[in-house]
């Protein structure tokens, strides 16, 4: 792969969670892989100073999480590294931080403005770009959630408009980077195998399931003021179900792609609180930075509907949730019972339909559980399951998520990342629920949440995990 032009990377909120635990290390791997520009500068922003040369501050984290930082890798990014100060009311000495890091770089180098700060933060943020020239040209990365709701949303929108042009905003979402939610798009685009069956006469339901086996992991204030569905359902489970409704895109390019979803996101019901069921695990009151009387939920699951022809009748169902039993990342789509059949089950476990399953695991798998012959004197059929580990059969490895979708920002490639009016329609079909949800359930941590979201799924259940 060819590598990107010189870049000025600025970090915004470089000393926080997100900068540690992804983009540092992102771009070290970046660096070691040969992808990132022959030269660059990444300059580090936030209200505090480091102690010391922020270099010695990101080798010596990195260090305590494993990261090896002893290598011509690190001495290549670790010596591009520089940290200014700046906050939403003065970001003078940072833009000429950048202008000066440009000119040293040639002058034509592009520049990354990677804002990993809260939502409240954003918009302020955003007006600073803009009255300091930074955003002159730039490219702009935005964390999600985008808004709060289909009016914040769009005040944010406009605000970005005022200062960038949509094709210089980067609305990052890290589950299209993971090769397994791309690996949706070969899947159903590649095969012809599942072109002509993916649709409402073939499939019977689809599920999202994303449940989550830690807690807050310190970040009560960014989840108190977020919640579950803001921070998980009308961003990465909405951009999946995107990805897997859709109709096939007339090209494979980033506006053919953002046009399809758009497409599915307008045919998408509002979400209806009457099928949705919000959960808050037992003991989140009592965690340090909550709201002893928060109603934040920690847990959803909702029933989806997409009224077009494709998919009418057929419901999506989605889950996610923190501190339940176990840590997936799964989508189930089962298909229709063809009905009467000449080979008989050889058993009631048997019966079940026909079973396609993704795991979006960073080791991408996909399985297909159907009816085969039973070895033996008898014509019945057993069910098994096929699994294929991808990236074992390919015997190649792919990007992790932050580390693909920073190599396309460099590359001015939209096609993993969302756009203006894909935003807006999710919070609008979101706003019934949002004006009106279900009051929280508790639910003992380790378990699946509230029993009654059980329900939603009918009778089959919810599919992945065992026993979830």
């Amino acid at each position: 792969m060819k590598r990107p032009g010189p870049q000025v990377i600025v970090v915004f909120g470089a000393r926080g969670d997100l900068a540690r635990r992804k983009l540092l290390p992102g771009l070290l791997r970046l660096e070691r892989a040969g992808l990132l520009p022959e030269d660059y500068r990444v300059i580090g922003s936030g209200r505090r100073e480091p102690d010391g040369p922020w270099v010695d501050e990101v080798r010596s984290r990195l260090a305590e999480d494993g990261v090896d930082v002893d290598d011509g890798g690190w001495e290549r990014l670790g010596a591009r590294l520089t940290f200014v100060a700046s906050s939403a009311d003065d970001g003078e000495a940072l833009a000429e931080a950048v202008r000066d890091a440009r000119d040293g770089l040639g002058g034509d180098a592009d520049v990354v403005l990677y804002l990993s700060v809260p939502p409240s933060a954003m918009k302020p943020m955003v007006g600073m770009l803009g009255a300091t020239g930074l955003a002159d040209g730039a490219r702009v990365v935005m964390e999600k959630p985008f808004g709060r709701d289909l009016d914040s949303a769009r005040r944010l929108n406009d605000a970005l408009h005022e200062h960038f042009h949509e094709d210089q905003v980067f609305r990052i979402d890290h589950f299209l980077g993971k090769e397994a939610v791309q690996g949706i798009l070969a899947l159903r685009l590649a095969n012809g195998v599942f072109q002509p069956v993916w649709d409402r006469h073939h499939v019977a339901s689809v599920q999202i399931d994303v449940p989550e086996a830690i807690g807050l992991e310190g970040r009560a204030g960014f989840y108190e003021e977020t919640g579950a569905f803001r921070d998980m359902v009308v961003t990465h489970l909405a951009q999946v179900l995107g990805f897997l409704a859709m109709d096939r895109p007339a090209s494979l390019d980033a506006t053919a792609l953002q046009d399809a979803k758009a497409a599915v996101f307008s045919d998408l019901r509002r979400f209806d609180p009457a099928r949705a069921v919000f959960g808050q695990y037992e003991g989140f009151r009592e965690e340090e930075g909550i709201d002893p009387d928060s109603t934040t939920e920690t847990f959803v699951a909702l029933r989806a509907e997409i009224e077009n022809e494709r998919w009418r009748g057929v419901p999506f169902l989605l889950r996610t949730g923190k501190a339940l039993a176990e840590g997936r990342r799964v989508v189930t789509v089962t298909f229709r019972d063809p009905g009467e059949v000449l080979v008989p089950p050889a058993g009631d476990g048997d019966r079940a339909p026909d079973v396609l399953v993704m795991d979006l695991a960073d080791d991408p798998r996909i399985a297909l559980e159907l009816r085969v012959k039973r070895p033996g004197p008898e014509l019945v059929a057993a069910r098994a399951r096929m699994e294929l580990d991808v990236e074992q059969a390919l015997h190649a490895q792919g990007l992790e998520a932050y580390e693909r979708l920073l190599l396309d920002v460099m590359r001015d490639d939209h096609l993993l990342f969302t756009r203006a009016d894909e935003i807006e329609l999710l919070w609008e079909r979101s706003a019934d629920l949002l004006a009106d949800p279900p009051e929280p359930q508790r639910y003992p941590r380790g378990s699946w949440g509230p029993e009654a979201a059980s329900d939603l799924a009918g009778p089959e259940g919810w599919r992945l995990p065992e026993g979830g």
